[in-house]
């Protein structure tokens, strides 16, 4: 019985063994000169701008995990398309026909689902922004982070509706 992990124990071996030549034969034929370019973060031959830690907008993340589901479950009618003429030589094939057809369907209501929701929508409003503006403008220049919004005065600081009037000293309306 051990003699049958022999050959699994001997090709973990080699392959450690390969690996550690090779890291070996490497240190010993590559310069070892190092200066402040080389040991610099490569980033597709550009130079690195900003930190390297920030937060990506969670969309990204959504988008990515729905287009993995459906990836996934689209992979499982493959095997069904691999026996689906022999299910149709035993009479079956009607049945399975229904079965992919309700399988889809199912998958094409969760798109659906995801659609509506809007989360495939790439620019759309922040939930929760009192002045309903967008994070990000598709038709033009986003407005300037200084600029003063519409319900400010003339000369009043810029900031939410009603919060002029709170600087200026009065009550919010």
């Amino acid at each position: 019985m051990l003699m049958a992990y022999a050959s699994v124990a001997a090709f973990f071996l080699v392959a450690i063994g390969f690996m550690l030549g090779s890291l070996l034969f490497g240190k010993l034929l590559r310069p070892n000169n190092m200066y402040a370019e080389k040991v610099e973060t490569y980033e597709c031959g550009e130079a690195p701008v900003g930190p390297a830690w920030f937060n990506f907008n969670p969309r990204f993340y959504i988008i990515a995990l729905v287009y993995i589901i459906f990836d996934v479950e689209i992979a499982f009618i493959y095997p069904v398309a691999a026996v689906f003429k022999r299910w149709v030589d035993q009479g079956n094939g009607l049945f399975a026909l229904i079965e992919i057809f309700l399988f889809v369907a199912i998958l094409m209501l969760g798109f659906a689902y995801v659609w509506v929701k809007g989360d495939f929508n790439w620019i759309r409003s922040i939930k929760g922004d009192p002045r309903g503006a967008q994070n990000v403008s598709s038709r033009g220049q986003p407005r300037a982070p200084h600029a003063p919004l519409a319900g400010a005065g003339e000369g009043a600081p810029a900031g939410l509706p009603g919060q002029a009037a709170v600087a200026e000293g009065g009550a919010e309306s």
